[in-house]
């Protein structure tokens, strides 16, 4: 039986692990609105809607995953890039397949 409906998506910037997911990401921040823009240099590119002041953006970065994938944001922790907009962050308990249908709609 075919599953010529499902789809298999896996964006060069999601990396599957035993934990969960990891995602590269390309942060601008100081926008209006926290969002996703779309993809850049291989990383999912978002606008964070803080300054980069004072780790702002990345306490931003890490509530607005939380609650776009509703988890604790325990489970989401910035493994690189704390002063860069290049960012690594691991979302712990999470698959693949649900980071695609919540980040990429």
């Amino acid at each position: 039986m075919s599953s010529a409906g499902a789809k298999t998506i896996n964006p060069s910037w999601l990396i599957p692990s035993n934990e969960g997911v990891d995602l590269l990401l390309h942060c601008q921040p100081g926008a209006k609105v926290s969002r996703v823009v779309g993809e850049h240099d291989g990383r999912l590119k978002l606008a964070l809607n803080a300054p980069a002041i004072e780790n702002r953006a990345n306490d931003v970065l890490v509530a607005w995953l939380a609650d776009q994938l509703s988890v604790p944001r325990r489970q989401v922790e910035l493994v690189s890039g704390q002063t860069n907009r290049k960012k690594r962050v691991r979302l712990a308990g999470v698959t693949a397949q649900a980071v695609v249908a919540v980040l990429l709609v």
